[in-house]
């Protein structure tokens, strides 16, 4: 298996419990692993036979920008099955970061995996 990655992919929603968090979008940062088969991509050099991380990255930007779910596990689980469709992934990890929810934290998040391994 080989994975395709995205690594804090910056992206801004409407999310959150408190009536502040309501009021504007706030900076998210998300991690993806996707599996894929990159034999037929290396082979003929064109990005019609890879996973478009451009693609991925665009589509999951206009999803979240759109969101307003109270929490980061109901927006992580619709951008999962987001990429799971339109991708044809088979599997996939992904980081959600809420960077500024907890004042004495760096960060807090949700990590799903969805799919199967195997190809």
């Amino acid at each position: 298996m080989d994975i395709v990655f995205l690594r804090q992919l910056q992206l801004e929603a409407v999310i959150g419990i408190h009536d502040w968090e309501r009021k504007t979008p706030q900076p998210l940062l998300m991690d993806l692993e996707i599996a894929t088969d990159v034999r037929r991509a290396a082979a003929s050099d064109r990005i019609q036979d890879a996973l478009d991380y451009h693609a991925v990255a665009q589509r999951i930007s206009e999803y979240v920008a759109t969101s307003e779910f109270q929490l980061v596990e109901t927006l992580a689980e619709g951008c999962a099955e987001l990429i799971l469709r339109k991708f044809t992934a088979s599997w996939l990890r992904l980081t959600l970061h809420k960077p500024n929810a907890v004042a004495n934290a760096a960060s807090v998040g949700i990590v799903i995996e969805r799919g199967s391994r195997k190809q």
